[in-house]
């Protein structure tokens, strides 16, 4: 609106029609007349929607440009509201869609000032005003190039933060996930040792305390273990570092087998393992799955058959660590026989965290088992 205000009030101070030879130096200007002052009239106004409909508000403009030359057909005080039409288009548009736009006005104001104002196609007040649209249509269509990079700059950012805001709950998921895996493991494992040693004290104190003495002794001892890998894995929510760091020293491997095996058989567990294969130290991620998949096995077959025998084998291949787990009993009513708790859940995860598989059900002649196979890739040797 201030834009055609003010072109309006320029157009109106500039001298229209043919000026006398050497009267702009003696200071007599033609004045504009009534039909003048419409013609800048309705081009002015109608700049006033050059955003809405820049495409009509060019035609008004040429179209006034044009019917200035048929009458008067000198110098037309239009060409600044014509230019500011051709730059609207030009900065709302694609640049071929702009040069056409731009070569059809400057075609039309050719013709005009030949046929209307009898110009020669050289003269200067033809190439003046094609020289003037072709800058108004560069300068829109640099306006347009420059709002398109800077929309692509801040969409790009807007897309980057959207990326980063995504990884963020990526890896919050990802971390819930560890420390719900790491809870569950460490808690389900030894407090079903205390469930059980707890009832085996309850049954023998009056009869027999020694032995109720004993399984006390193992509910301690199986207190302490929960507490100190409960201590470690809260560690893990508590001190800064990367969580390879914070597992390094407390990640059990399958070295500490043979003490979770005595802590079943001490809880009563009918349990015997097997090594088959050349055992090596395996890496902390391959060895944590594979401690953590036995102990969750073993801790399922305790809760849901405790008058079962279980059954270890560790097979160490070339490039895998197999774990397989299986028991002779019948779950409980409530127990699991479909694959789907969430200690077999977490079981899978583990495996396949490691690039392993992973499965569980029960067997044909009756128990449970689970497999699940862990690619250990050797190094070459120099």
């Amino acid at each position: 609106m201030t834009l055609a205000v003010f072109l309006y009030v320029v157009t109106l101070l500039t001298p229209g029609g043919p000026q006398p030879p050497g009267a702009m130096w003696r200071g007599q200007v033609q004045p504009l007349t009534s039909y003048d002052i419409a013609l800048a009239t309705v081009v002015c106004g109608a700049l006033v929607f050059r955003r809405r409909w820049p495409r009509v508000v060019l035609a008004v403009a040429i179209t006034g440009f044009v019917a200035y030359l048929v009458v008067a057909g000198g110098r037309s005080p239009l060409e600044l509201g014509l230019g500011m039409a051709v730059y609207t288009v030009a900065s709302r548009n694609p640049r071929r869609h702009v040069w056409v736009y731009g070569g059809l006005v400057a075609l039309v104001v050719t013709a005009a000032r030949v046929v209307f104002a009898g110009s020669t196609l050289l003269a200067p007040e033809v190439l003046g005003p094609i020289a003037f649209i072709g800058m108004a249509a560069a300068i829109g269509d640099a306006v347009r190039s420059r709002r398109a990079y800077v929309a692509a700059i801040e969409e790009r950012a807007r897309r980057a933060e959207e990326t980063r805001e995504e990884e963020a709950e990526r890896r919050v998921m990802e971390e819930r996930l560890h420390i719900a895996r790491e809870l569950h493991d460490v808690l389900a494992h030894h407090i079903a040792l205390i469930n059980v040693q707890a009832q085996v004290a309850a049954h023998l104190l009056a009869t027999e305390p020694d032995q109720a003495r004993t399984a006390l002794g193992h509910v301690r001892h199986a207190g302490k273990e929960a507490l100190d890998e409960l201590r470690t894995t809260v560690g893990l929510l508590r001190r800064p570092g990367s969580r390879d760091e914070l597992l390094t020293e407390p990640a059990p491997s399958l070295d500490r087998l043979p003490d979770l095996v005595d802590s079943f058989t001490g809880a009563g567990l009918k349990l015997g393992w097997l090594i088959y294969g050349d055992p090596r130290p395996l890496p902390a991620p391959v060895g944590l799955a594979a401690f953590r998949i036995v102990q969750e096995a073993l801790t399922n077959v305790s809760k849901h058959a405790p008058r079962a025998t279980a059954t270890v084998r560790i097979d160490y291949a070339s490039d895998a660590v197999v774990v397989d787990v299986a028991d002779d009993g019948e779950s409980d009513p409530g127990g699991i026989s479909s694959g789907t708790g969430h200690g077999l859940i977490g079981m899978r995860e583990r495996a396949r965290s490691v690039g392993g598989t992973f499965v569980a059900g029960p067997v044909e002649d009756g128990g449970f088992r689970v497999r699940a196979v862990l690619p250990t890739p050797r190094k070459n040797s120099p």
